[in-house]
């Protein structure tokens, strides 16, 4: 930190305050305010709601910025408040950057704002003044994440813990929850503590005690240390209500318990916190945000007045009421009515398809076209066109069309689908098999997953190939023949050698089955297995990329002809200036805006997510929700959904729902581009608009061209016919039609044994995840189970 920022900080704030308004500032005060100029009543009027506690509702696109920034400005020029007296809170370095610059050119500078920052980057300031009260020095230092792994592992260890069962990682997780929550040790509730096969609290316990004898902290004690010193000595939290006399948060909807009690303590004095948000744009509740502390606002705030900002400045009127109409499905929300003077424009456009790859086609087709000006509209950027997917697996098959047309594009948020470090692990086991002279292969894969080969032993191997004048693979086998490899690693060795020799005898064989070798590689190797136990938010979306891998291979004859193809596209794919089409998930669009937007895989299961209705219910289905509003406000003249009749999900062709999203939205507003033949001609919003129940009942699915080339190429892999959808509502009422002991599977959890039955809730004991309770309606029998088990 530097310290002279700290020191300069507080004691401008400590400073004594003149009474009353100075000359200058009465002279300021007398002046005009041309930075008023060009807001609309709504904005003026949260500009100049001083006194008391503010929400500032502020839709899509509504310039919540603008009025932000113009409002801090607005304290400043009337002499309201001094710079150092306004505490201005946002979640990002870059908001709190354009904050700043925003305020400093309206201002000729924003050098006095010195609380103007992240929530984090104050809790640092206020904690280095006050660390000894939470038994730091002053000079703490702050852990990174992989710093925090190495010493949660440090502690797993000390306490004989077995870590592949459970994972640092989870444990962080777990820890971040608390911290979230402003959980110390002693405060995590008893059913909490449980987690972690009962030794979570415990560890926490430890790992508290350990940074503060190492004199560190992890980024959720930054809030959290705060917190604790406000709560427990009440004459510091005075000396901030005191400095504070105003208090502005940028995107409360997304505040966590924590940041939720650090500013209402802060705000308790002179209650003029002024918060801006939109509870219909809160999609982060998986990352501990909170919607319901927005929603609360007027009870935590008796008073309070409240401001909407709802002339949106981005959008098409179609494209708005299609967003209003999904959102309004929300029971949990404020309410508001997005408007706009813009002219009507395009209607948002609805398109299914039969299958996922005609879907990228299609996308395709329409990206250049609008390139080119042929849609009797002018020519777009690529730079102006994004594709938004509710899961990074849904990327790879535009990537893979796209490097095939020559499109150029970016992903937003993470490397490219054959980039991730999962599907390139993946495609070093294929390339191994068909390859075993492969040494670079080997390098990758030897110890992923663990088998308890240290630099020692793979120093041997490459000791022993070199010597021998051979492989990496063969100088293995030589090492495990002389016995030069012992204990848990040699045995974990010789599986690997024996698997490897069996697979590649298999791409021997003429015709063999390359996406059943593939799956039994994944598989019999514990790469899988390794991702299943991995316990991170990011390890279901691995394993979903590594299911979409897996597809991938259906489109080619063999392995072989697959890895040569990936080569060829990536080696065209070099870094190339100009424009390019971007390709992100909703969660990273979010504050993003672009004139054209492509919303695809609008399929019950996928958006909304199972897995996220699964474990939430409806509060998960509510966020899902929003995450459609929030998808379709990216756009501002062009919007255009799809969906995809059939999918091939777990090894197995599947028809498909249409998300029930499909149908909030108003027909009077959409234009419906799908082929005759699809559904019975009619869905969603067409006229008359039937209802999800009787769509299944009108599907057409399986007398079109496409569907039967489908079966047609299904046959001659041998694969298994596709199976009709579930249906995706849960039913609590229902009784279970499982009895104890019946063995099951679940998409997210895999194979496992039910041990007690309540209605239709299940209590199964999971083979690889352990126990869980889930509702029968989502779990199969096992002998019906999905050909590909990850």
């Amino acid at each position: 930190m530097n310290s002279y920022d700290e020191n300069d900080a507080f004691e401008a704030a400590a400073a004594p305050q003149p009474a009353g308004l100075s000359l200058s500032q009465r002279a300021m005060a007398a002046r005009p305010a041309p930075y008023m100029d060009g807001l609309n009543p709504a904005q003026r009027a949260a500009v100049e709601a001083m006194d008391g506690p503010v929400l500032m509702l502020a839709g899509a696109g509504t310039g919540k910025t603008k009025a932000l920034t113009t409002r801090i400005v607005h304290m400043l020029n009337t002499g309201r408040a001094n710079p150092n007296e306004i505490l201005a809170v946002t979640f990002t370095n870059k908001a709190a950057r354009e904050m700043k610059d925003r305020v400093g050119r309206m201002m000729g500078g924003a050098d006095g704002m010195k609380w103007m920052g992240t929530f984090h980057s104050i809790s640092v300031k206020i904690l280095r003044r006050h660390a000894e009260l939470v038994g730091l020095k002053s000079n703490f230092t702050i852990l990174d994440t992989d710093d925090q792994l190495r010493l949660l592992k440090q502690l797993i260890a000390a306490n004989s813990i077995d870590e592949k069962r459970w994972p640092a990682r989870m444990l962080a997780g777990l820890i971040d929850s608390w911290k979230n929550r402003a959980w110390t040790p002693e405060k995590v509730p008893s059913a909490e503590g449980s987690a972690y096969n009962n030794r979570g609290t415990e560890l926490y316990a430890q790992y508290q005690k350990r940074l503060l004898d190492l004199n560190a902290t992890d980024f959720g004690d930054l809030l959290l240390h705060t917190v604790t010193i406000f709560q427990t000595h009440p004459d510091i939290l005075a000396q901030y209500q005191r400095w504070f006399k105003f208090i502005l948060v940028d995107e409360y909807q997304d505040t966590n318990v924590a940041q939720y009690l650090w500013l209402r303590l802060l705000a308790q004095a002179h209650k003029n916190i002024c918060c801006v948000g939109d509870d219909d744009q809160s999609i982060y509740g998986w990352r501990g945000a909170e919607v319901g502390n927005i929603l609360r606002f007027e009870s935590d705030f008796p008073g309070c007045h409240v401001v909407r900002l709802e002339q949106n400045y981005r959008s098409t009127p179609h494209i708005l009421a299609s967003a209003s109409a999904v959102i309004a499905g929300n029971s949990g929300r404020l309410g508001k009515t997005l408007w706009t003077d813009e002219t009507e424009g395009e209607k948002l456009r609805l398109i299914g398809h039969w299958d996922g790859e005609e879907e990228a086609r299609w996308i395709g087709d329409e990206v250049e076209a609008l390139q080119r000006g042929t849609r009797h509209m002018d020519p777009h950027s690529l730079d102006d066109m994004a594709i938004l997917v509710r899961a990074s697996h849904q990327m790879r098959a535009f990537e893979d069309r796209f490097m095939t047309i020559g499109l150029p594009y970016r992903v937003i948020g993470g490397p490219r689908f054959y980039e991730r470090a999962e599907i390139r692990d993946a495609m070093a086991y294929f390339r191994l098999a068909i390859s075993p002279a492969d040494d670079l292969a080997f390098e990758r894969i030897i110890n992923t997953p663990k088998r308890g080969l240290g630099d020692k032993a793979q120093q041997s191997i490459q000791r022993t190939a070199r010597d021998g004048g051979m492989p990496l693979l063969n100088g293995a086998r030589r090492l495990l023949g002389d016995g030069g490899v012992s204990g848990k690693g040699a045995g974990q060795l010789r599986a690997f050698t024996e698997g490897m020799a069996r697979w590649h005898e298999a791409t021997l064989v003429p015709d063999y089955n390359h996406i059943t070798l593939a799956e039994a590689i994944l598989e019999e190797s514990g790469y899988i297995a390794m991702w299943q136990n991995d316990k991170t938010l990011e390890a279901p979306g691995r394993l979903e990329n590594l299911k979409e891998l897996v597809k991938a291979l259906e489109q080619f004859e063999n392995l072989q002809g697959f890895l040569e193809h990936v080569s060829l596209i990536m080696d065209n794919t070099t870094e190339e200036q100009g424009a390019k089409i971007s390709i992100m998930t909703l969660h990273a669009a979010k504050g993003l805006e672009f004139p054209a937007v492509f919303l695809p895989g609008w399929e019950d299961g996928l958006f909304p997510s199972q897995r996220s209705m699964d474990e939430s219910g409806k509060k998960g289905l509510e966020e899902e929700r929003r995450l459609a509003y929030v998808g379709i406000t990216r756009a501002e003249k062009l919007c255009t959904i799809s969906f995809a009749a059939n999918r091939r999900v777990y090894g197995q062709w599947q028809s498909q729902l249409p998300s029930r999203f499909i149908d909030e939205l108003p027909s009077a507003h959409v234009d419906i581009l799908t082929p005759p033949g699809l559904y019975g001609g009619g869905f969603g919003a067409a006229a008359p608009a039937p209802k999800l129940e009787e769509r299944v009942a009108q599907a057409d699915v399986y007398n079109s061209p496409g569907w039967r080339r489908m079966q047609d190429r299904a046959a001659q892999r041998g694969t298994s016919q596709p199976r009709e959808a579930k249906n995706t509502v849960i039913d609590l009422a229902a009784v279970s039609s499982f009895t104890i002991g019946d063995r099951v599977f679940h998409q997210k959890f895999g194979y496992g044994t039910i041990g007690g039955i309540e209605g239709d809730k299940l209590a199964v004991e999971f083979d690889k995840a352990g126990p869980k309770h889930v509702v029968a309606g989502f779990v199969t029998a096992a002998d019906q189970s999905h050909d590909l088990p990850f």
